[in-house]
């Protein structure tokens, strides 16, 4: 029988923010072409339908956007809860195990896998540590402690490189046989321009024939170390000043970047594009000549392998995943993060020789579409699910259910929701600790074990997992 698995993803296209999104999609589209049963309960989108089949996968969205709130907690909250609500019905359908991407969705998965049974596979794309390099406020602390959570509960958690698996085993204290790395994929159409577009226009209005153009894309967030660029793109120009920076996206840093671009006098040379929906995407990655991710920190950088895969040369800081995805010297160049004068050094020989361009791109391509395909990503993906399934058939389920009244019991022996403890604490904020194993059951460590931290008790693969 094909296995069924429930998605939750707090973005699914065409709500796109970040890389989060196309991630989801794609392995979601790749499963159910391997014959995996797939849903997704994501948040809506204005405009989006509540409920469609998007090339077999079916998705169910539970409203358009976030409530007003300037309170992120609560907000999340009730996201959480609507989740809930739309899964409960669902759930009598019959589903094999549960695979949650990221925090935000924690608490859903968190209650559905002990309200069902089910095993819980959760995918972390970064981690708010990792993102702000320290914890510095309570709101950064609460969405770790939801992180821990998450990766607490799950009986494997899927990284997306190896440095994204260092960095989560060294804050959230994983065992090394509970975590896999899966990188995130690529499929050639996806960066696909239709044939008769006139792309030659489109590079018109962005770059004139005689500039080369290099294409930054990303969120407009500190971390991705656009600042950085515009030191090291004044640094070129005074070595090739025909130079063009396009820079596609959007977000909380748009005027200090613009505002630093005034006073680095490089202005007329940096075109702040604001976000780029897919086929404009796609445009500019076939028109640039080069693309670069100064990335300081960047968890795995799936942009960096849709530039390759249309034989785009690709400078990146050497920082996280993007290490892993550019060979230096072979499909690109690597610089040290944060380091203006090394991107400058980088960039420069491919501005000015279209032979190195061309090789370099060439390699690239081969290597995004051999290494990085979904199809292969969702091989493996199916594998880790057939190993968890065949673990859980050997392990009774012990956690919340001894300390539910027999009741309240569903007739297969499960709880149901009705028989949990609510963790909504009545102000609007989530209780993310993790609840202690239930009397007399013993931690029995394994895949889903790890030390507890202060203040919690590890659950063994019967209960945690």
């Amino acid at each position: 029988m094909a296995v069924r698995v429930l998605m939750l993803s707090w973005e699914y296209p065409p709500r796109v923010v970040g890389g989060l999104a196309r991630a989801v999609c794609g392995l979601s589209r790749a499963l159910v072409a391997r014959g995996v049963e797939v849903t997704v309960l994501t948040l809506g989108e204005a405009g989006s339908p509540f409920r469609e089949e998007d090339r077999g996968v079916e998705v169910i969205r539970v409203r358009n956007g976030f409530p007003s709130s300037p309170d992120l907690i609560p907000t999340i909250a009730h996201f959480n809860f609507d989740l809930i609500q739309a899964a409960v019905p669902l759930m009598e359908t019959g589903f094999d195990l549960i695979h949650a991407h990221d925090w935000l969705v924690a608490y859903a998965a968190r209650t559905l896998k002990h309200g069902y049974r089910l095993p819980l596979v959760a995918t972390l794309h970064a981690t708010e540590h990792g993102r702000n390099q320290g914890l510095h406020t309570p709101l950064q602390r609460y969405i770790h402690d939801m992180e821990w959570t998450l990766t607490y509960e799950a009986w494997r958690v899927i990284l997306c490189s190896e440095a994204m698996r260092e960095e989560a085993s060294r804050l959230f204290h994983l065992p090394g046989d509970k975590t896999l790395v899966l990188p995130n994929g690529i499929e050639p159409d996806e960066v696909a321009v239709p044939e008769g577009e006139d792309l030659a226009a489109f590079r018109r209005a962005h770059a004139a024939p005689d500039q080369p153009m290099i294409l930054a894309m990303g969120r407009l967030v500190p971390e991705k170390g656009f600042h950085v660029l515009l030191d090291a793109f004044r640094l070129i120009l005074e070595r090739t000043p025909k130079a063009k920076l396009v820079l596609a996206g959007e977000g909380p840093q748009r005027k200090a970047l613009e505002e630093q671009a005034e006073r680095l006098g490089i202005a007329q040379h940096v075109y702040f594009k604001g976000f780029a929906t897919d086929p404009v995407r796609n445009r500019l990655l076939h028109v640039a000549d080069v693309a670069v991710f100064p990335s300081l920190y960047e968890p795995f950088g799936i942009v960096a392998l849709e530039a390759m895969s249309v034989g785009l040369p690709v400078v990146a800081a050497r920082s996280g995943g993007l290490a892993e995805v550019v060979e230096h010297g072979e499909t690109g160049f690597l610089v040290p993060p944060g380091d203006a004068g090394a991107l400058a050094d980088a960039l420069v020989p491919l501005l000015i020789s279209p032979g190195l361009r061309e090789h370099l791109g060439r390699k690239g391509q081969e290597r995004a579409r051999t290494r990085f395909g979904w199809v292969r990503v969702a091989e493996r993906t199916l594998e880790a699910y057939h190993r968890i399934l065949e673990e859980r058939r050997q392990v009774r389920w012990l956690s919340l259910l001894d300390g539910v009244r027999p009741r309240d019991r569903r007739a297969d022996g499960g709880a149901g929701l009705e028989g949990l403890p609510s963790r909504y604490t009545g102000d609007g904020t989530l209780a993310p600790a993790t609840p202690a194993p239930a009397p007399g059951a013993a931690a029995q460590g394994g895949r889903a074990g790890r030390a507890a931290r202060p203040g919690h008790t590890s659950p063994g693969p019967a209960s945690a997992s």
